[in-house]
C-alpha cells in the first residue's frame, strides 16, 4: 500500500468514528489527564493566552492535582500517561531518557519552563532527567509542529512546563513521602499575593537508594540510586492595571548512579538552571506587548570516566498582539543563542567551544467566528551558520454541531544540527537543517465533561540526521551525516466520560514510525500504545486505578533486537485525615511486570509510595 493511501485510510477514521460514535459512546475512555474543558485556556499552541475553545490544535492539559494524584517521582512518567506519548529511560530515576511525541524523534520535542528554552546542544533535546516534577503546577503538551511558532525544534510538537503563580493570602505547603527502594522525598512551599506583588516559593529533596539498573554479567551489580535538590521562585510585580513584570527562577541539581563497567561506582552529575524576566503591557484596549529574556544552563559530568558538556542559551523575546473584534494579529521578533562547551577528556585532547545565533520574525492571524476557527501563521529564520529558513502553518476547524468539531492542518518545521553533531570530532560542518511537512485531520464530540477525539496525522522529515560511516569527519568511529528520511504517521483515540459517579479516561495510539530508506520501524517506539484510566469517590477515599500497554518494540535502527510490549497496573487513593492534612498511597506495577525501554536496561518491579501533604485551608 502506498504512503499516500496509507493515509487517507487513516484520515478516514475521524470521519468512521463520527458515524460510529452512538453505539460507542459508554466504553471508549480518554485521555490519561485531566481531559481539556472548553473554559480552559491555554499558551503553548499560539505563544498566546487562547480560550481551548478558539483554537484548532491538539493538546493535552495537565494541572497540579493530576500530578499529585499520579504520585509520579519524574515528569517523564506524567507524560507518559498522555496520548501520543511514549517514552524510554535507561535505568531507573535520575537515568538518562527520551520522550517521543507522536512517535517523533526526542529532540524534535521543543520544551520550555515557564517560557525558558531548554535544550541540549550535544545530541539535541531537552536532558528530561534534570526536569524536577515537584517544582511544576501545571503541563502544556502540543502534538503537531509548531516551527512557524517557536522555530527550531518544533518538529514533533511542544511541551511547556509551569511552576505556580501566586495569588490571595499566602499559603503554604509541606509534603513528605516514603516508597520503596528507600525512596524519601519532602518539599516545601508558599504562595500568596498582597497588593502590587505576587510571589510563590518552593524548595523538595528526594532520595532512593534504587534498583540494579543493569542487570547483565558485565555491569556493577550494585543498586543505582539518585539524588535531587531543587528550588524554585516566581515574583511578580503588577504596576498597575496595564503593565505587569514578572521575573522566574528554577534551580535543580541531580546525583544519579548508572552502570558501565563491572566495579566502578560510575555517577552522573547534572544542574540545570534557567531564569526568566518578563514585561507585558496593555497600551490600548486592543493593542499589548510582551518583553522577554530568558536564560538556561544545562550541565552534564561524569565520574569516574569523565565526560562533560554544558549548554547554554538565551532568548530574547518581543511579542506584539492586536485584538480586532473576533480577530487576532500577532507579530513576534525573537533573538536566541546558543553555546556549548565541551572541555577535553583526556590530556592531548581539544576543548570543544561553539556559539551561533538566530533572529527571526514570526506572525500569526487567529479568528473564530460563529462555526469557524482559522489560525494561520509564518516565520523567517535567520541562523548564523546556515542562513534562512522559512516555516509556516494553517489549521482550520468547523463546529458541524454544537457537540462536534472537525478540523484540519497542515505546517512545515525544521531543527538546525547542534554545535556538537557539527563540530565535535564526529561533526560535519556542512549538515542542513531536519526539515519536516505535516498534515492532519480530526474529529471531537464534547458535552458537558464528557468528550471522545480522534485526529490522524503523518509528518515526514528529510535530511534527518543519524550517526553514519566514517568519512568526513576527524572520528574513525563515525560521522554524523543528513542523508536520511523519516515517516512518523498514525491515529489518536481519545476521550472522557463520567458514568454512575466513576471517571473514566484513556487513550490508544496506533502509529508507524519508519525509517523511509530501509522501511524499517524506528528505535524504541512500538505501534500501538495505550493508556487507560478510572477513579470514583467512596467512603470518604478517592479510588484509582490505571493501565498502561505498549506493544514490542526494536532497541535499535537495524531491528534485530525486540523489546517485548508490556502492560502495567497502577493503583492509588487518597483521603483527608484531618482539616489540613492529605494522605496519598500509591501501587505501581501492581503485578510486577519486568520489561525494558531499553535493552540491557531494567525497570521497577512492583513499587509503593505513600505521602503526606500538610496545606492549611
Amino acid at each position: 500500500m502506498t504512503t499516500r493511501f496509507r493515509f487517507l485510510r487513516l484520515a478516514a477514521l475521524p470521519l468512521a468514528v463520527g458515524a460510529a460514535w452512538p453505539a460507542a459512546s459508554q466504553t471508549l475512555l480518554a485521555q490519561a489527564a485531566t481531559a481539556p474543558q472548553l473554559r480552559d485556556t491555554v499558551v503553548t499552541a499560539t505563544r498566546v493566552e487562547r480560550p481551548l475553545a478558539d483554537l484548532v490544535a491538539d493538546v493535552s492539559i495537565v494541572d497540579r492535582d493530576t500530578i499529585e494524584r499520579s504520585g509520579a517521582v519524574g515528569v517523564m512518567d506524567v507524560l507518559a500517561r498522555l496520548p501520543g506519548v511514549e517514552i524510554s529511560r535507561n535505568g531507573g530515576q535520575g537515568s538518562s531518557g527520551s520522550v517521543f511525541l507522536r512517535g517523533a524523534e526526542s529532540r524534535f520535542t521543543a520544551v520550555y519552563i515557564d517560557g525558558v528554552r531548554v535544550d541540549s546542544q550535544t545530541t539535541g533535546g531537552a536532558m528530561w532527567e534534570q526536569i524536577p516534577l515537584a517544582q511544576i503546577d501545571r503541563i502544556e503538551v502540543l502534538r503537531g509542529p509548531a516551527a512557524a511558532v517557536y522555530g527550531s525544534d518544533a518538529i514533533g510538537g511542544v511541551i511547556q512546563l509551569f511552576t505556580k503563580k501566586g495569588e490571595g493570602k499566602p499559603a503554604p505547603y509541606a509534603q513528605v513521602g516514603l516508597g520503596s527502594h528507600g525512596t524519601r522525598t519532602a518539599q516545601a512551599g508558599v504562595s500568596g499575593g498582597a497588593g502590587m506583588v505576587d510571589y510563590s516559593l518552593g524548595i523538595s529533596h528526594e532520595r532512593s537508594d534504587g534498583f540494579n539498573a543493569r542487570p547483565i554479567p558485565t555491569a556493577n551489580p550494585d543498586d543505582d540510586g539518585y539524588r535531587r535538590t531543587t528550588g524554585n521562585a516566581r515574583v511578580g510585580l503588577q504596576i498597575d492595571a496595564r503593565h505587569r513584570i514578572e521575573g522566574t527562577l528554577l534551580a535543580s541539581n541531580l546525583e544519579s548512579q548508572y552502570d558501565s563497567s563491572r566495579t566502578a561506582d560510575d555517577r552522573n552529575h547534572h544542574q540545570l538552571r534557567t531564569g526568566g524576566l518578563s514585561w507585558a503591557a496593555r497600551w490600548t484596549d486592543t493593542y499589548t506587548t510582551r518583553l522577554q529574556a530568558t536564560t538556561s544552563r544545562s550541565e552534564y559530568r561524569t565520574t569516574p570516566s569523565f565526560y562533560e558538556t554544558e549548554t547554554t542559551l538565551r532568548n530574547y523575546l518581543l511579542q506584539n498582539e492586536w485584538r480586532l473584534g473576533a480577530h487576532l494579529f500577532t507579530a513576534a521578533l525573537e533573538r536566541r543563542e546558543d553555546e556549548l562547551r565541551n572541555p577535553a577528556a583526556f590530556a592531548g585532547a581539544t576543548e570543544l567551544h561553539g556559539e551561533r545565533s538566530q533572529n527571526a520574525l514570526a506572525l500569526g492571524y487567529g479568528v473564530a467566528v460563529g462555526a469557524h476557527s482559522l489560525q494561520a501563521n509564518l516565520r523567517r529564520d535567520d541562523d548564523s551558520e546556515f542562513g534562512g529558513k522559512s516555516t509556516g502553518s494553517l489549521a482550520y476547524g468547523l463546529a458541524l454541531a454544537p457537540q462536534w468539531r472537525a478540523t484540519v492542518s497542515a505546517g512545515t518545521s525544521f531543527r538546525a544540527p547542534t554545535l556538537y553533531q557539527r563540530f565535535s570530532e564526529y561533526g560535519v560542518s556542512t549538515l542542513q537543517p531536519e526539515s519536516g511537512r505535516n498534515i492532519e485531520a480530526g474529529l471531537r464530540w464534547t458535552e458537558g465533561d464528557s468528550s471522545v477525539g480522534v485526529v490522524a496525522y503523518r509528518n515526514r522529515v528529510r535530511n534527518l540526521i543519524n550517526f553514519g560511516a566514517p568519512g568526513n569527519c576527524a572520528s574513525t568511529l563515525g560521522c554524523y551525516e543528513s542523508i536520511g528520511r523519516a515517516e512518523y504517521s498514525g491515529v489518536t483515540l481519545s476521550g472522557s466520560h463520567r458514568m454512575a459517579g466513576v471517571n473514566l479516561r484513556g487513550s490508544i495510539d496506533w502509529q508507524d514510525p519508519r525509517d523511509l530508506d530501509t522501511g524499517r520501524q524506528l528505535a524504541r517506539r512500538a505501534k500501538r500504545h495505550a493508556s487507560l484510566g478510572a477513579d470514583t469517590e467512596l467512603a470518604g477515599w478517592t479510588w484509582g486505578a490505571e493501565v498502561q500497554a505498549s506493544g514490542r518494540r526494536f532497541n535499535e535502527a537495524a531491528n534485530t533486537n525486540v523489546l517485548g510490549g508490556y502492560g502495567l497496573v497502577n493503583l492509588y487513593a487518597s483521603t483527608r485525615v484531618a482539616r489540613d492534612f492529605t494522605v496519598l498511597a500509591r501501587v505501581d506495577n501492581l503485578g510486577d511486570k519486568r520489561y525494558e525501554t531499553a535493552r540491557t536496561y531494567g525497570t521497577e518491579g512492583r513499587t509503593l509510595y505513600v505521602g503526606l501533604k500538610w496545606m492549611p485551608q
